[in-house]
């Protein structure tokens, strides 16, 4: 590769060629006039002879800025032609957006077709995933993701979305009744489960339900002694109660149209502790602009879902 100037001072060359002017440069590429000719002085340093008359007025190009000025306009036009290809096509790739299968189901695809009414022309690709995907690698542009307390996720640029609480919900279906009065009536029912790694230190698990139950009634049948019916997914787990197969604690966020719709109940006042939600992107993302875009329409979803 030969060598060249920097560009700044191509730049600076090509704006004064074309207004002749070295204020005029100096506005179109907001710096001072002093700027551009320093600038000028360092070009004509590099090249080794002068390519402007500034003597007498007007200013004028000398023999060999005559010359030069052609291919540095040719050249830049050029650069920005390439440039703005290669930008309209990045622009026309889906936004990669990470989160966990549960989440990505439940709260983001019902809400996709309102992103896709105000933002037509930004394609998402939504990957559903309990992996953590390395945004600082490429594997996505945007996440999702929760944490409990104060464990706030690492790895990029950190936004607060929303807050969940879980709750034993069913199908009102389930019972003649048409609720549960009392804890100890669970012992009559099926439990449903989902699974949640160990690394969560805190679980929303009916264990840790039952136990805050017998601090609160006297009444609270052991878990040992109940039906139990446990699924890998959250996603069936929730599609089982639904169908009226039994009673599960979920994300007040991931059931709340089911809530809503009276399709599903809360069971007694006593929830546990949920999650936070964070959207996270890594800092200098070339599409910054549409991420930030896309993180300010999730949270006037998240608000819009508690109005």
């Amino acid at each position: 590769m030969h060598n060249l100037p920097p560009l700044v001072e191509l730049r600076a060359f090509d704006a004064v060629a074309r207004h002749m002017s070295f204020k005029k440069a100096a506005l179109e590429l907001c710096v001072t006039p002093t700027a551009i000719s320093h600038q000028i002085r360092l070009l004509e340093h590099y090249c080794g002879c002068a390519l402007f008359r500034r003597r007498p007025r007007p200013l004028a190009l000398t023999d060999a800025g005559a010359r030069l000025f052609p291919a540095i306009r040719d050249g830049l036009e050029v650069f920005a032609t390439a440039i703005a290809a290669v930008k309209r096509d990045s622009d026309q790739q889906p936004l990669r957006v990470t989160t966990t299968n549960a989440f990505a189901s439940r709260w983001l695809v019902p809400r996709l077709s309102e992103w896709r009414k105000l933002h037509p022309d930004v394609p998402l690709e939504v990957i559903g995933t309990d992996t953590v995907l390395d945004l600082q690698a490429g594997e996505g542009d945007v996440a999702i993701r929760y944490a409990t307390g104060r464990a706030v996720p690492t790895g990029g640029i950190v936004d607060d979305l929303l807050r969940d609480t879980f709750w034993p919900v069913y199908n009102p279906r389930l019972l003649s009744t048409g609720q549960l009065r009392r804890p100890v009536d669970l012992a009559e029912h099926v439990l449903i489960h989902s699974y949640w790694s160990p690394a969560d230190l805190e679980p929303p698990t009916w264990q840790r339900w039952l136990a805050a139950a017998q601090r609160r009634w006297r009444e609270v049948p052991e878990f040992k002694n109940m039906q139990h019916l446990s699924f890998r997914e959250e996603l069936h787990a929730i599609e089982a109660v639904i169908a009226g197969q039994g009673i599960g604690i979920f994300s007040d966020a991931l059931v709340a149209p089911e809530l809503a719709a009276g399709t599903l109940v809360k069971a007694f006042k006593l929830s546990l502790p949920g999650y936070r939600f964070y959207v996270i992107r890594r800092p200098g993302h070339p599409r910054e602009r549409t991420i930030r875009i896309f993180s300010e329409w999730l949270r006037s979803a998240t608000l819009k879902s508690r109005s």
